[in-house]
């Protein structure tokens, strides 16, 4: 039988209809690209120059609230707007349509020096809670929400202080409907959902899950793509996150805490990561074949300063990743759950 940690091999993601190369590396080549700074600098509790920390002006001449826990507001420069015209052209190879929608952003503390793995679980909880609150509010208008984060200046953030984003369309987006088309013809052939049959595979299996509670499970997916990258997933059926009990958005609070912390023990760095949740479209929320869940795209490869760059074979041919999957839930699942700066 092949050796999967030796050889290179395919591995197919169920939930996106697409092939993923796998060239895993034991001795991987001396590295002589670019080297990203691995160096934190300290930043203050507050920064008067930063437009996200309470009190501060913003653009538009927009000024914060002087908040104490999680603030959501409007973007100040929206991708999407509520007031965009319906229009649509159809010129065979030409096609366009309106998009209406919103995007807002969500600061999860008043604290410019901490990040989502910092804070205490408890702290965590009021994230997740307005996330349920902002999901429930936006579906009953849009027929999507997006609720992500983008970590660090490596993954595009502009801005260090620690905050999400929440877009909301009136349009399905490509990785959605690949999602929904994906969950909803397995149910059709199995009469359950798909996530939750992968799930109890990777939990018989337990190479590839990183972290387990009562509620929640963590693994590094049979198909991941990113080097380090993890799927959160809830044990029961749930199709989105304000359909959570209390118990659940608690027992989700603790599992984010430890895996956050895992991500920074790692290099003992602030992980970078893009998160996002998918749930089900809205009108959707009964449907019996979707599974809520969260992705983490971690881009660090090897150290805190060299990155996994998706370029080349990745955006011309199909996804490639340098370590198994395996291997990668191994060394997460053995780190500390202990942040490294708390020891």
């Amino acid at each position: 039988m092949i050796n999967f940690n030796e050889h290179p091999h395919r591995r197919y993601n169920f939930l996106t209809d697409e092939w993923v190369l796998v060239s895993p590396h034991r001795n991987l080549r001396p590295w002589q690209g670019k080297m990203e700074t691995g160096a934190q600098a300290q930043r203050p509790g507050y920064d008067p120059a930063c437009y996200l920390c309470p009190g501060n002006k913003r653009a538009h001449d927009q000024i914060n609230p002087r908040y104490s826990g999680p603030f959501v507001f409007t973007n100040d420069f929206s991708a999407l707007l509520p007031d965009t015209p319906a229009s649509a052209v159809d010129e065979g190879l030409i096609r366009y349509k309106g998009c209406r929608g919103t995007c807002r952003v969500i600061c999860y503390t008043p604290q410019h020096d901490k990040t989502l793995a910092m804070l205490p679980a408890e702290e965590i909880l009021q994230v997740i809670e307005v996330w349920c609150r902002q999901w429930s509010e936006l579906s009953a208008e849009y027929a999507w929400v997006q609720i992500f984060e983008n970590k660090g200046e490596m993954m595009g953030c502009s801005n260090p202080h620690p905050h999400g984003q929440i877009w909301a369309g009136d349009f399905i987006p490509n990785e959605l409907f690949a999602e929904t088309a994906s969950q909803m013809k397995y149910y059709r052939t199995h009469g359950a959902p798909l996530l939750l049959d992968y799930l109890q595979q990777e939990l018989r299996l337990g190479v590839r899950v990183i972290l387990e509670n009562a509620d929640w499970v963590a693994v590094t997916p049979f198909w991941a793509v990113w080097p380090y990258e993890s799927l959160v997933l809830p044990k029961r059926p749930v199709t989105r996150l304000d359909l959570l009990s209390g118990e659940e958005k608690s027992s989700l609070a603790d599992l984010l805490k430890n895996l956050l912390a895992k991500y920074d023990n790692l290099f003992e760095t602030s992980f970078p990561y893009t998160m996002g949740w998918h749930g089900a479209p809205a009108g959707e929320e009964n449907s019996c074949c979707w599974q809520m869940h969260a992705h983490f795209y971690p881009p660090l490869l090897r150290s805190a300063s060299i990155k996994k760059f998706m370029v080349g074979y990745e955006m011309l041919a199909e996804p490639q990743r340098d370590l198994t999957a395996e291997y990668a839930a191994e060394r997460l699942r053995t780190l500390s759950s202990v942040h490294y700066l708390d020891r």
